[in-house]
């Protein structure tokens, strides 16, 4: 079985034991199932999946942020379409978390149950807009690390990347190391999502056995209001950009990011999918190589447009269903360490759940809400990779046209690439 399927049976086994046991009524306080099943078994193996989630989070970002700035290979391109590039990714990224936010916030999902937690999640005061800049820079690295403030790693490891770059040659054993230890990282990753299918169930199974339908019912919420996000920013706000920035047309370029797409969704992978990606925006939409071959791979490392929507649809979610308010603020925040996170998410499948528990802690949300949107997260996933992809195309696009190197011909030619 595939790992998409384990989860999915994971998840549906975990709903139907949970909710065996609430309607059964035997979750009482007290009881044999209640001490040595729910708060026992199933308690102990979704904070321990938990657990291994935030491990990886820090070195994860580290060598992933240091992999995707060498793996550009010449600081002089850097320049103008590196820049062009990167401002448009973190732009998108940025409008994406902001919009998923706002309509998360109208429509509200989680708000029909609420939960207690042990864990102290109240948002402390938030800084001033000068101290959040001040404090991007760490005083002590080893420091930084130890405590896991993201927003210090995250500056350190693109500034330690440059460095790499600037150095050369000499370097080259380093990098080489770095590369590594960062594919490393990543097989840790898929070790670790080996065990979401068992997580999934003991999460779920644990948390309708104590809600019953009404945390199923928010579930479902959390899951449509996603899904309408995802494709309002894929099928509109993206494609209002292409139009807006390129003047391509919306309805030709869609029609040729077919295959890309599909490849995306059965991959959950933006990684993978590069080389699909690379093939149809040079071959099938006219973007010469030059700027294909540095801004796909480097769209496939910062930039997570789905990923970064559901971070801000998942904090609303989550602040809902356990009662926090985390105002203008805390929201401002989410965009903030959404856009940071993208920057640091690798592109392969479940680490989006990684950056999610940075995002949580980053606001004083419980890392244990995580459990209750991991069953239906790894479909999610798919969906949202689509997304992902789709915007380093249409960036792409765009940084060809400004830079005159898209031929619009092949663009407009239907068959062309086929």
């Amino acid at each position: 079985m595939s790992l998409t399927a384990k989860v999915l049976l994971g998840m549906a086994l975990g709903i139907l034991l949970g909710t065996a046991i609430n309607i059964g009524g035997l979750n009482t306080q007290g009881s044999w199932i209640n001490i040595y099943l729910i708060e026992g078994i199933f308690d102990a193996l979704g904070k321990m999946f938990i657990a291994a989630l935030k491990m990886l989070v820090v070195p994860l970002v580290f060598f992933s942020l240091i992999s995707g700035v060498v793996g550009i290979g010449d600081i002089n391109k850097l320049g103008k379409i590196g820049i062009k590039s990167f401002l448009l990714y973190v732009f998108t990224t940025a409008l994406a978390v902001a919009s998923a936010i706002g309509i998360a916030v109208i429509f509200s999902p989680g708000t029909k149950n609420s939960l207690t937690t042990n864990s102290s999640f109240t948002p402390s005061q938030a800084p001033s807009l000068i101290d959040v800049f001040i404090n991007i820079i760490p005083e002590n690295i080893v420091q930084a690390f130890a405590s896991g403030n993201m927003l210090q790693i995250i500056f350190f490891s693109i500034l330690f990347g440059v460095s790499l770059l600037m150095v050369g040659k000499k370097a080259e054993p380093i990098v080489e190391g770095i590369k590594i230890i960062n594919e490393a990282m990543l097989q840790m990753v898929i070790m670790i999502m080996h065990i979401a299918p068992f997580a999934v169930l003991a999460l779920l199974a644990k948390a309708v056995s104590q809600l019953g339908f009404d945390l199923l019912a928010s579930l479902a919420e959390y899951v449509a209001v996603l899904v309408a996000i995802l494709a309002f920013h894929m099928f509109g706000t993206l494609m209002l950009i292409l139009k807006f920035f390129a003047k391509l047309s919306p309805k030709i370029f869609l029609r040729k990011i077919r295959d890309v797409q599909l490849f995306a969704f059965s991959t959950s992978s933006s990684n993978a999918t590069i080389p699909i990606t690379l093939q149809t925006v040079t071959q099938r939409m006219g973007v010469d190589n030059s700027v294909a071959s540095f801004t796909v791979p480097f769209g496939a490392t910062i930039n997570m447009n789905g990923t970064a929507i559901m971070q801000g649809v998942a904090t609303v979610f989550i602040a809902n269903v356990y009662g926090v308010d985390l105002g203008i603020s805390g929201y401002l925040t989410v965009v903030l360490m959404s856009v940071l996170a993208s920057i640091g998410t690798a592109g392969v499948p479940g680490v989006g759940l990684i950056m999610l528990s940075m995002v949580f802690t980053q606001v004083g949300l419980p890392i244990e809400g995580i459990g209750l949107i991991l069953g239906v997260d790894r479909l999610l996933d798919m969906i949202r990779t689509v997304v992902n992809v789709v915007g380093d195309a249409v960036v792409t696009c765009i940084v060809a046209k400004n830079e005159g190197v898209l031929n619009e011909q092949v663009f407009m030619d239907k068959q062309a690439g086929l």
